[in-house]
């Protein structure tokens, strides 16, 4: 695939998840998830502390914007809007894919983000896949320096990449050169999906590469087999693509796997979130921060400040759920007992 092709791609992809029927709920979301309420909860709103410490920076809510887009022009505004946005708010944002800025200088600036974000948690980000197609260390490295990241993200997308034509579908041997990168790079890297999830087992494996964080992504928000169905070439990609739009893990399951798997690994909750309730669940279940993409993605297109009325209405729904739970800090919050429709509750130790 061409560099002007990924471009092409980009921009198709950033018009469809936008404008697109993409949006794919499951039943197993965290609508199926209720957290026990406390009519009693002998504490100020106001007082609830949201505040967390994820990769070595200090976010003053649990919240990631994940990584979107870039490698188009049209991304360089929205990219902008979002780092600075982070920036007033405080908290972590990563940027999309930087394939096409490594392979066309002049797609950098779509990513480049340091002068309208100083302080953030800023991630890199690439597909993992192609380090079985040339890419290695010098590339995850260009990668950070590029943006000034503090960590890297590879993404895991091998359905996505199975239903695109003409799609890197080499996954044979890619855990060994993660490993490396992991082993090498001197930054953290954040092993992601991109919307079918990661399982317990899988997530014990990455552990044991040396990723520094678990970004599940899993199933319930931006299906990216409906977005590439919707762009697919061919009636055989069309019709996988419908076979394959409720594929994946809920995202609530995979919470649950990881950390079962991994008691210390840090997670990034993806995949569905859409209100801070949401996030308090995904707290709840086991994840250490959430990663929202979809609901922030039109506001860009406008203004900063559109971004950040969108992330302080999340933060106040996740401080109205923690005030409804009792719970002053996330400590206290992941102790809240969670219970799933037709199960008894249950609450982390």
């Amino acid at each position: 695939m061409g560099v002007g092709d990924t471009e092409a791609r980009k921009e198709a992809h950033l018009r469809l998840t936008m404008d697109g029927p993409v949006q794919e709920p499951v039943s197993e979301g965290f609508a199926a998830y209720r957290l026990e309420h406390n009519a009693l909860p002998e504490l100020d709103l106001e007082a609830v502390d949201l505040s967390t410490t994820f990769l070595g920076k200090r976010l003053r809510a649990p919240l990631l914007i994940s990584g979107m887009t870039g490698g188009a022009q049209r991304a360089r505004e929205i990219n902008r809007h979002l780092a600075a946005a982070a920036q007033e708010t405080g908290i972590g944002f990563s940027v999309g894919s930087q394939r096409a800025a490594l392979e066309r200088a002049d797609l950098r600036s779509t990513y480049e983000v340091r002068d309208v974000a100083p302080d953030i948690l800023l991630l890199a980000n690439l597909g993992a896949v192609q380090l079985r197609r040339g890419y290695g260390l010098d590339q995850c490295r260009a990668a950070v320096e590029m943006i000034g990241a503090d960590g890297l993200a590879l993404h895991l997308n091998a359905v996505q990449e199975g239903l695109q034509a003409g799609g890197d579908t080499t996954f044979a041997g890619l855990a060994e050169r993660i490993g490396a990168i992991c082993r090498d790079l001197g930054q953290p890297i954040v092993a992601k999906e991109v919307g079918w999830g990661i399982s317990g087992a899988v997530a014990a494996r990455l552990a044991a590469l040396g990723v520094g964080a678990i970004d599940v992504q899993g199933a319930g928000g931006t299906s990216w087999a409906r977005v590439e169905g919707l762009r697919a070439p061919t009636d055989r990609l069309r019709t996988a693509a419908d076979a394959f739009a409720g594929w994946g893990i809920p995202t609530p399951d995979c919470i649950v796997q990881v950390r079962t798997a991994c008691p210390t690994m840090p997670i990034v909750a993806g995949g569905g979130i859409r209100n801070g309730v949401d996030i308090a669940k995904a707290l709840a279940l086991g994840a250490d921060v959430a990663g929202v993409a979809h609901p922030f993605l039109e506001p860009a297109t406008r203004t900063v400040q559109a971004v950040v009325d969108r992330i302080e209405q999340f933060t106040f729904e996740l401080r109205l759920a923690m005030f409804a739970t009792g719970s002053a800090d996330l400590a206290a919050l992941r102790r809240v007992p969670v219970q799933r429709r037709g199960m008894l509750p249950t609450s982390r130790p």
